[in-house]
Parts: structure tokens; C-alpha cells; sequence
């Protein structure tokens, strides 16, 4: 497993510069000020102000940054050293505090101490962890009693259907079902920076049912609040989506309409 690991790790690495000059990450705009996060996320897990928060897979940490903004005390959380390093540098300059820890998720427990109000995830994550008991065991050992976890991700069912520049309509193409041998992709480019953009790189991942998600938390022992389900995508998952004016993008008339994101809310028990 460490294999799939190092190789996805190497491939997130040589993203970092690449996404921070997109304009899908508008670095410029965060530093002006603005917000990165989504209305939906804002809106699902509520006022942050004086929590601690937990971001799982963060990136080069502008939610994380802006939930700080909002009024919450931040850890983020990536398995790239040049993810963390650049988290790290604009944190300094804008001038947000904020605590970055650079850990694959199953191997945090050894590195960060402490508990979190909320523990906070989207966007492209679980499609790269093997083990989804593991990652609910990590998000349950960390939250404080009664404490909020919340995911705002891609739906597994969106993810069956060939995405790649020359897809026309959609076609089922990638399996639903979780098995332990990951799936092999050959990628150049990414979905910030463009399919020509970058070096050739192998990525492994793992398809996870919605079922999947939901009975790992509740084996871990979560209270699951609410699972939400969305006709639009956080990005242009589709070449044939078209955007709505509010930051999603949409399939028209002509491709029928499927469950493109999800969210999920829980709660830890009591002490």
C-alpha cells in the first residue's frame, strides 16, 4: 500500500504550483480577501466562530484559511510536504493564524494530539484513501464529545460515468463498488490546470459506495444528522456541464439530470 501512497503523494507534490497559478484555486482573490469556500458548506455546518476545527486533506490549506477567517481555530491536514510548505507560506502572508501538519490521515493519531469541535473534509478526497474504516476511526478519535463532523464531496454515483475531454454523453465506465486493488490512471494535467498541463504521472484510487461512507461512521460511532444529495458538481467533472452562474456546474436537458455532490452531517456521542 505504501507504494500507492508515495506514487499518489508524488503526483499531489508536482500539482502544488501548478493549482496555486489556476484560476480555479483564484490564489490572487484569497489573498484580496476573498472566501473559497462554497455557499453549501457555509450553510450546512453554520457559525464556526471560536471552534476548533479539523481539516482532513487540506490541501494548500485556502479553506482552511478561510474557515480561520471565519472565526475558527485551524489545523489543516495534507500528505504533501509542498501542499503544507505553501499552506504554511500563505498563512504568514495574510496573516491568518493557523496550524498545518503534514500526515497521511491513518498515520495522524502519532502526530497530532488533541480533540475538535468539527472535523471538515471535501471535494475530491475519498477517492484516495484505501481504507474508509480507518479514516472513520481517525475522524471519531479526534472529536471533542457531541462534536460535528461534516463532508461536502464528489457522489460516488457521478463518478461510474467516463469523464475524460473526448466524453460525449453519460456512460458508465468505472466500477461503483469498492475493491482493495486500487484503480490505475495514467494522468497529465489535472482537473485545476487542465489535461495538457504538467508531466505524465500514475495515480491509484479507490471507489467508495455511498453506503460505504455512511456505515464507516456509524461503525466508528457517529450520529448521522442529515445526507443531502445535489444535481451539480464543484467542478467540470463533465466536458458537456455548464455552469450556472453560482460557482456549480450543471448537466442541460440533454443529459438528463444525476446526483453529482453530496453532503453529510454527524455527531460524536457524549463523553
Amino acid at each position: 500500500m505504501s507504494e500507492h501512497l508515495e506514487t499518489n503523494r508524488a503526483w499531489w507534490n508536482e500539482k502544488v504550483s501548478l493549482h496555486a497559478e489556476s484560476g480555479f484555486y483564484d490564489v490572487k482573490g484569497f489573498k484580496a480577501g476573498k472566501l473559497t469556500l462554497m455557499d453549501l458548506e457555509r450553510e450546512e455546518l453554520g457559525d464556526v466562530a471560536g471552534k476548533s476545527l479539523l481539516h482532513l486533506q487540506c490541501h494548500f490549506g485556502l479553506d482552511t484559511l478561510s474557515w480561520a477567517r471565519l472565526g475558527a481555530q485551524v489545523t489543516g491536514v495534507d500528505f504533501s510536504p509542498e501542499a503544507i510548505a505553501l499552506a504554511c507560506s500563505l498563512r504568514e502572508e495574510v496573516g491568518v493564524e493557523a496550524n498545518f501538519v503534514c500526515s497521511d490521515i491513518h498515520e495522524l493519531p502519532g502526530l497530532l494530539s488533541g480533540r475538535f469541535d468539527i472535523v471538515f473534509t471535501s471535494y475530491g478526497v475519498l477517492c484516495w484513501l484505501s481504507d474508509l474504516a480507518r479514516w472513520a476511526e481517525v475522524i471519531a478519535h479526534y472529536l471533542e464529545p457531541h462534536g460535528t463532523f461534516y463532508i461536502a464531496e464528489i457522489h460516488p454515483f457521478a463518478s461510474v460515468f467516463y469523464d475524460r475531454c473526448d466524453a460525449e454523453k453519460l456512460e458508465v465506465h468505472y466500477p461503483y463498488f469498492h475493491d482493495t486493488e486500487p484503480m490505475r490512471f495514467e494522468n497529465q494535467g489535472s482537473y485545476a490546470s487542465g489535461g495538457a498541463a504538467g508531466t505524465r504521472h500514475v495515480t491509484y484510487e479507490w471507489a467508495h459506495s455511498l453506503g460505504d461512507v455512511v456505515n464507516a461512521l456509524i461503525s466508528a460511532g457517529l450520529q448521522i444528522e442529515f445526507l443531502h444529495e445535489f444535481p451539480y458538481a464543484c467542478y467540470r467533472m463533465f466536458p458537456f456541464l455548464e455552469p450556472d452562474g453560482g460557482g456549480w456546474w450543471r448537466l442541460n436537458a440533454k443529459h438528463g439530470c444525476i446526483p453529482m455532490t453530496f453532503s453529510l452531517k454527524a455527531y460524536s456521542g457524549g463523553a
